[in-house]
């Protein structure tokens, strides 16, 4: 079995692929790549079990047909190398012995037999697949604006990935990790489809890296797994089990007070007192008055204070609130605008944090929790 193929366009395709396999794989096979040549296309198989990522090339000067399997960190370390140029593979199917060769060089490696490599399998109970086109950029702003969010906590699995809730005129991208929460709602993608379904974290980082050149991506989801294809990759993956807690009810209704502030002012503000936390509590104070925010943070432990004033906009009575720094940090680095908008009601009721302006057919919203605060 021969063929022929670009040493940089095959590195692109491998170190795409290459993002699904695991560090450590309780299969062995799960290690390397699997090769599948058929005519004149050559596919690029890797996988987790959960996860199964597919690249497609088209080769030149091929003879042959069939699988193998071969060592997926070392061909992508010898692939970054290499300049880019034509390269010849050469399998020997009886023997699976790899030659790879170039101009001036050549490489042997030992593969294995294709037919070990496990094939990715829908589980049983799986309803019937609803399928929908839709711009691989929509399914990026979602992710983007909600990866932030993702729970860490074993306890809470539903919470461990982004809630899709599609309709047949928009996508709702939900996550939260019980202290903040994300909503992002997208009516530039009409599925025409009802499903709810909770993406994992690697599957999302995995798609928001991979597709992301890509323009148009045929999505195939059922109660339990989706597919979603491009013209180059095709990537299967699974759904967290259990359901979603209903974070419409977790949203305030009515909070009075709004707060308009420059925002890389703000979070340069927050950034510099937050250098003074109390690192196991990570609590900054705000006093908000009608155009000034005060804000104030300290570590009794090192006697160290922090102290800043900055101007706003404030329609309501004086609030002192207070917000956990990282976490406001990563809220502001995510909101698009000049200037963010904060609604508020009283110092034990979560701020709700909008762009001043949201994108055409989008609707972002982000809430945090209060922490106690004594006193300023």
């Amino acid at each position: 079995m021969k063929f022929s193929v670009p040493s940089k366009t095959l590195y692109s395709l491998a170190s795409g692929v290459s993002k699904v396999i695991n560090a450590k794989n309780a299969l062995t096979v799960l290690n390397n790549f699997r090769f599948a040549l058929s005519g004149e296309e050559l596919t690029i198989t890797g996988s987790d079990i959960e996860n199964a990522l597919t690249a497609r090339v088209a080769v030149a000067g091929a003879e042959g047909e069939g699988v193998f399997c071969i060592d997926a960190r070392r061909l992508v370390d010898l692939l970054k190398e290499l300049p880019d140029q034509p390269l010849e593979f050469d399998i020997n199917q009886d023997t699976l012995e790899i030659s790879i060769s170039y101009a001036s060089g050549h490489y042997s490696m030992v593969g294995a037999p294709g037919d070990q490599y496990p094939e990715y399998k829908k589980e049983e109970g799986e309803v019937e697949p609803a399928e929908f086109e839709c711009d691989a950029e929509q399914i990026l702003k979602g992710i983007d604006n909600t990866l932030f969010a993702i729970g860490t906590d074993d306890f809470h699995p539903q919470m461990m990935g982004i809630f899709l809730d599609i309709m047949p005129d928009n996508i709702t991208f939900v996550a939260t990790d019980t202290r903040k929460l994300v909503r992002f709602i997208n009516r530039n993608c009409a599925p025409g489809v009802s499903m709810t379904c909770i993406m994992p974290l690697k599957p999302a980082t995995i798609f928001k890296t991979i597709f992301s050149k890509q323009d148009k991506v045929q999505i195939t989801i059922t109660s339990k797994s989706a597919t979603f294809r491009s013209e180059v990759f095709t990537f299967n993956c699974r759904f967290i089990k259990g359901r979603f807690p209903d974070y419409n009810k977790v949203i305030p209704k009515n909070n009075p007070y709004t707060l308009r502030v420059d925002r890389m002012r703000f979070l340069n503000a927050v950034r510099r007192v937050g250098v003074f936390v109390d690192p196991g509590y990570g609590m900054e104070r705000f006093r908000i008055t009608n155009d000034l925010v005060h804000i104030k943070s300290h570590d009794p432990s090192l006697c160290t204070m922090g102290s800043e004033r900055l101007d706003c906009e404030y329609e309501g009575p004086e609030l002192v609130i207070g917000f956990n720094a990282p976490f406001l940090i990563e809220i502001c680095n995510v909101l698009p605008t000049e200037q963010i908008i904060v609604k508020l009601s009283d110092p034990s009721r979560p701020g709700v944090f909008c762009p001043t302006e949201n994108e055409e057919g989008t609707d972002l919203l982000m809430l945090l929790m209060p922490m106690n605060v004594a006193e300023f």
